[in-house]
């Protein structure tokens, strides 16, 4: 299994805003692609501004490929993005996921 993190930051008036985009519109949306395994979308506020953390599990490389293209490195954005993000990290973070508790 793969682990793949993506790290985003928006002013924390957004913090709300942004929350309901990504359940609406993101999550559906790696729950519809074929070899998704689950995912943990963590945020918190400092001071100004709201921190989100996306990490999402794949059953392997070549079904990211199919969530987000042939250069499966490049970090998948929405339109919608930017009327949120402070910044838009050009790579996300891959890991093989070697143990996993509940």
């Amino acid at each position: 299994m793969i682990a793949r993190i993506w790290y985003g930051r928006t002013k924390a008036k957004d913090f709300d805003d942004y929350t309901k985009f990504m359940k609406e519109k993101a999550v559906p949306d790696y729950q519809s692609t074929p070899g998704f395994v689950k995912l943990s979308f963590l945020r918190r506020l400092v001071e100004e501004e709201a921190h989100f953390t996306l990490i999402t599990y794949w059953e392997n490389l070549e079904v990211i490929k199919n969530f987000a293209g042939e250069d499966y490195e490049k970090a998948k954005y929405y339109p919608e993005d930017n009327d949120y993000l402070l910044e838009f990290e050009e790579k996300v973070v891959h890991h093989d996921v070697f143990a996993e508790l509940s």
